[in-house]
């Protein structure tokens, strides 16, 4: 069972899909909230604060999925699993730019929903097992690991959590040869060790954001 302050926003507009995931995740504890456009979604993320959105592309009226999460990113950090039918690594980049933290590929059982959803909410409040004045810094790239924060040549860059604990986990293992599956499983958690195309289209969209020259 999780905490019941854990609550989920699901961005859903199909009834049936909506019904189900809203059963499976109040099954183990969480507590759901809805929204079936865009604009809605807006409105509860903003009232309810909800701890995770699930949030579907494909949605009715003048406002996608891509575009709720990239405005939702102008005033919240709140963890995006991006609910799609779209498997093509352009679209996942296109999450990511926008924001999202992960992907969640239609139609999924309902083990991978529950495992996805406790491995981003794990990543967004991972405590850090660092000191508190602990700093990391490689050129122009520096991370403040007790404030969460990342600068590149001064200016502050907004990361997603994922993209943090990325970031967090490649600063605090600079110095060490680490194996793909190593990454992915102290980052996404075991579940992730063989998801190896999504740990490089991850890697390829953070080099965007640090890195002045990322070819």
């Amino acid at each position: 069972m999780v905490e019941q302050r854990d609550c989920i926003l699901v961005v859903e507009d199909e009834p049936r899909l909506l019904r189900l995931v809203r059963e499976v995740l109040q099954a183990v504890g969480y507590r759901v909230v809805a929204a079936g456009d865009g604009r809605k979604a807006l409105e509860v993320v903003a009232l309810e604060r909800p701890d995770l959105i699930l949030l579907d592309i494909l949605l009715p009226r003048d406002m996608d999925g891509y575009e709720v999460c990239r405005r939702v990113r102008e005033f919240s950090s709140v963890p995006v699993i991006m609910l799609t039918a779209k498997a093509r690594e352009s679209d996942k980049l296109k999450g990511f730019e926008v924001g999202a933290d992960d992907y969640l590929i239609k139609p999924f059982s309902s083990k991978e929903l529950v495992a996805r959803v406790r491995a981003v909410l794990r990543r967004s409040k991972h405590p850090e097992e660092v000191k508190a004045d602990a700093e990391f810094g490689c050129g122009e790239v520096r991370v403040n690991f007790a404030q969460r924060r990342v600068f590149v040549g001064g200016q502050e860059v907004a990361l997603t959590p994922t993209e943090y604990a990325l970031l967090r986990e490649l600063a605090l293992n600079a110095d060490c040869v680490m194996l793909h599956q190593q990454l992915l499983s102290a980052v996404w958690g075991p579940e992730y060790v063989n998801d190896v195309d999504y740990l490089r289209a991850y890697i390829r969209y953070l080099r965007r954001k640090i890195e002045p020259d990322p070819a």
